[in-house]
């Protein structure tokens, strides 16, 4: 690996060597991963990690200096000070004494989520502030919190964890973050990627549940944003658009196969042969039955 390369946060003893002292791997978390160091004196050039780390000093206080962005920064820490680094860029350390550290770790695709909600807007890059030490007991508790869930895990535990990890999010998108939100068509519609995106997942899941947020999810953009750029696309809501698919397909089905209406229903997504028949009632002004008789 080279040093241009993101590293995983489990790598990163590879280049700052220590005694591990907390580790949330066996935990299974989504979205981020807690580790505990012992360190001694340490002069230490760190390649880029991918994901943003919060770290959160405990025993121990130092002189501490970091470079990142080309600029040094000079400060003491001591217990229940924090440090953040923004992800994938390269970093060097400087300290002189023993210290014990909690590091937490955010991946991109988190943090970004928790920013969509927040914002109600499209993210195209967050970046952490080149914060050496700040003086935060709100964070530095979280921190310490899941430090003892990784320790000791509890019933509950993903909740409880990913409960913590939203409130982490939130508070350092409000005080660390600089974010960047994507520039949108002017015309507020989506793009002809997009719109063959959507479609083909509609298409291949048409028998199935289809629910806004995936929906939103295959087309890059929030919940928000998705249904406003959807209707100025078609003309309609998403949800709309997915019945007047489902009446096609049932259409098809009524005048080339001997299935049941239930069978029917079942295989275009209605979620019984009632719902199929109001659907064909609204938009059709007939019933199924009454269709296939009529074909």
């Amino acid at each position: 690996m080279s040093m241009s390369d993101p590293i995983r946060p489990e790598q990163l003893s590879q280049w700052v060597p220590g005694v591990i002292t907390h580790d949330s791997s066996a935990c299974g978390w989504q979205g981020m991963s807690l580790r505990g160091y012992q360190y001694g004196p340490s002069d230490v050039a760190v390649p880029p990690i991918r994901d943003y780390m919060i770290v959160v000093y405990g025993r121990g206080a130092t002189p501490m200096s970091r470079q990142c962005f080309s600029r040094w920064s000079n400060e003491r820490v001591a217990p229940g000070n924090v440090s953040l680094l923004t992800h994938r860029i390269h970093s060097h350390w400087r300290w002189t004494q023993d210290i014990e550290v909690t590091h937490l770790y955010l991946s991109p695709a988190e943090l970004t989520r928790v920013a969509v909600d927040v914002f109600d807007r499209d993210i195209k890059d967050i970046e952490l502030s080149d914060v050496l030490k700040a003086d935060d007991p709100c964070l530095a508790e979280m921190v310490r919190h899941l430090a003892c869930e990784a320790d000791t895990p509890g019933v509950g535990g993903q909740l409880y964890a990913d409960a913590i990890m939203n409130q982490a999010c939130v508070h350092i998108l409000r005080n660390y973050a600089n974010v960047v939100f994507k520039e949108t068509d002017a015309a507020g519609k989506l793009s002809r990627r997009q719109k063959y995106q959507v479609n083909d997942y509609i298409n291949a899941h048409l028998g199935d549940s289809i629910v806004l947020d995936d929906l939103a999810k295959v087309a890059g953009l929030s919940v928000y944003h998705f249904a406003r750029c959807f209707r100025a696309a078609y003309g309609m809501p998403p949800h709309e658009f997915v019945v007047r698919l489902r009446l096609k397909q049932a259409k098809h089905l009524l005048v080339n196969s001997r299935f049941a209406l239930k069978a029917v229903a079942a295989q275009c997504g209605f979620s019984d042969q009632s719902h199929m028949t109001r659907m064909f009632r609204r938009h059709v002004s007939i019933t199924p039955g009454q269709f296939r008789q009529n074909h």
